[in-house]
């Protein structure tokens, strides 16, 4: 379900209900761990819902290149999902230190990495609000501040829709309340 969406250099942002894993974007993004083992969360939904061959192109690429850091993507196919490609990126957990400037990091590469691979739209949930922990508000004004800085820094993106999507209404609402707040 669309909440709203709001427009930056001709990209469409918006804000969605919905499961992630349902998303027609082109990429949709997993808030991973290091490993790449996705047993849990948003993760454990994209393998359920896109099939085993993300799981093992996810393994395939951390025996190739090891384990990814905080803030650092990855990209595999989407296996049955309606996406082409899977976007794992590692956020923060709350309490490592500098939480905020790498979880900004984390969503500036997710979306440094779709324009690189020329994507017209990608599916972001919030990463690290989760099992990591990082409180929602603050995880809303960092996509907030990454996202529009990206937008005007890259004003002939191949982005033209980033759908900021979450399953639960509770976060949903958070980040749109903190859009509408900081949007001019």
């Amino acid at each position: 379900m669309l909440l709203k969406s709001f427009v930056l250099n001709n990209t469409t942002i918006e804000i969605v209900q919905d499961d992630i894993t349902k998303q027609d974007t082109e990429a949709i993004v997993n808030a991973a761990n290091s490993h790449l083992k996705h047993g849990g969360g948003v993760a454990a939904a994209i393998v359920r819902a896109g099939g085993e061959q993300i799981q093992k192109e996810s393994d395939d690429y951390v025996k190739k290149h090891g384990p990814l850091a905080v803030s650092e993507v990855a990209v595999t196919g989407a296996g049955k999902l309606k996406a082409k490609y899977v976007l794992h990126v590692v956020g923060p957990r709350c309490g490592e230190g500098n939480e905020h400037e790498k979880l900004y990091r984390a969503v500036r590469n997710v979306l440094e990495k779709a324009d690189e691979l020329q994507l017209s739209s990608i599916s972001i949930p919030a990463v690290s609000s989760g099992i990591f922990g990082f409180p929602k508000d603050q995880c809303a004004e960092v996509f907030f501040k990454a996202i529009t800085n990206f937008l005007k820094e890259h004003p002939s993106t191949t982005l033209k829709t980033i759908r900021l999507c979450n399953i639960d209404e509770e976060t949903s609402r958070i980040f749109l309340s903190v859009f509408e707040k900081n949007w001019r």
